[in-house]
């Protein structure tokens, strides 16, 4: 049963929220910036485990459309918003890709309210130049492996304006390389975009540039270097993000154990929903 709840954040915004399964308390943290709860599937295989929490970040898919803030600090809050609206004295945290460093950034500035955190398929605490050009470059190579889907994604990224439905292709194609599993990449991806509440561009633009400014500084590894939280690194050996860009922070965690899944991609869960399971079921 799924227990749907509004979350006031302390300005007034609203946050769909949502809660199910049995268990110590668990709260999902989406990928993004400015996508919403995909996390159907990873709620189903940890259910009996645990208590999850899922919630749409502000200005995003089911919350209440908003002008921002588009900082960090304000998703901090609104997380700690969530955890407040169900009563929650600490959780463990699970967040993946933006998620990932929401999470994180929520464990550094609030440890007694995080039991542990798990570190899905995020980029580390080095710099964009780290990580990005490989991405990119693999994101094209995927996409060419399929040459008019290269072609359809171009002329569709291109586009000074595009449709909503034109929004979701674009999406479908560029998610669909996300997936080791060719053969099942474009289906895996259809339904990440189903339903499609549409990607908040200026979400993406603003934290994308705040990470830019803030992410790979000192002060950033000191601060993983006493967070005083267990926590779980889960990566898909067949990310398009170099796993290597997460070596700085498996460093720098003083409690930490890393799971590779070798035959899966950014979205662990799908492609090998056991493996993934097991791996966080022992840290729950």
């Amino acid at each position: 049963m799924i227990d749907a709840r509004t979350v006031t954040a302390d300005d007034g915004v609203h946050l769909w929220a949502a809660r199910s399964g049995r268990g110590d308390p668990l709260i999902l943290c989406h990928g993004g910036p400015g996508l919403w709860d995909m996390f159907e599937d990873v709620a189903e295989l940890l259910g009996d485990r645990s208590t999850v929490v899922r919630w749409d970040q502000r200005g995003c898919g089911r919350s209440q459309r908003c002008a921002g803030p588009w900082t960090s600090a304000r998703f901090v809050a609104d997380l700690d918003a969530v955890r407040r609206r169900f009563g929650l004295d600490r959780m463990a945290l699970l967040g993946h890709s933006w998620g990932a460093q929401l999470a994180l950034s929520y464990a550094l500035t609030y440890p007694e309210r995080v039991s542990a955190l798990i570190y899905v398929s995020g980029t580390g605490i080095d710099s964009d130049d780290t990580w990005h050009p490989a991405y990119r470059e693999n994101l094209l190579a995927g996409l060419g492996e399929q040459p008019e889907r290269l072609l359809r994604w171009r002329e569709l990224t291109e586009r000074a304006e595009r449709t909503d439905e034109e929004d979701r292709e674009r999406a479908v194609l560029q998610w669909s390389v996300e997936f080791e599993d060719r053969e099942r990449a474009l289906e895996h991806a259809g339904r990440m975009a189903e339903p499609w509440f549409g990607v908040n561009d200026e979400c993406n633009r603003a934290l994308n540039e705040e990470r830019k400014r803030t992410w790979g500084t000192p002060e950033l590894h000191a601060a993983c270097r006493t967070l005083d939280v267990p926590v779980l690194i889960v990566d898909g050996g067949r990310d398009i993000r170099p796993r290597s860009a997460v070596d700085s922070l498996e460093r720098a965690l003083p409690m930490v154990r890393r799971v590779v899944l070798p035959g899966a991609g950014h979205m662990p869960w799908t492609e090998d929903p056991q493996g993934f399971r097991q791996a966080v079921a022992d840290v729950l």
